[in-house]
């Protein structure tokens, strides 16, 4: 079975009604079928952190999204650790001429221990480091 990562962006965008990247984030699932999705504690903290300021509405839409990704058999979560922590703060300090966060450094070591090349978001990051975008308008 085919893997994607999904990152902050694409859960934004299921949860908030409003989300311009919506409509293609849905589109592109539907796309994908029945394939394995990983994501990371990092991108969910992450998810609810971005919608914090949203409103009581939005809030218990993050909260209810970040349930259903804890609850979903095709979702594989990955665990922050102290050793994750610290290999992705190895990685953002080895690339200190990019803008990419500490989260966007886990996502990418946990794409490449699961061999996976295509991520759900937008980030121009991640093309940096040779992965394939699926989000494009």
């Amino acid at each position: 079975m085919t893997s994607v990562f999904a990152d902050a962006q694409y859960w934004i965008a299921c949860a908030n009604p409003r989300d311009p990247w919506r409509p293609l984030a849905r589109s592109i699932r539907e796309r994908l079928g029945r394939a394995a999705v990983v994501t990371t504690d990092e991108v969910l903290a992450e998810v609810l952190t971005g919608l914090s300021k949203g409103g009581p509405g939005l809030r218990r839409a993050a909260a209810r999204l970040v349930r259903a990704v804890l609850d979903n058999p095709i979702v594989t979560v990955v665990p922050q650790t102290h050793e994750i922590f610290l290999l992705s703060l190895a990685r953002y300090e080895k690339r200190p001429d990019k803008r990419y966060s500490l989260t966007d450094c886990a996502s990418m070591n946990a794409m490449d221990a699961a061999g996976i090349r295509e991520v759900l978001t937008n980030d121009r990051h991640f093309e940096q480091e040779g992965y394939v975008v699926l989000m494009r308008k």
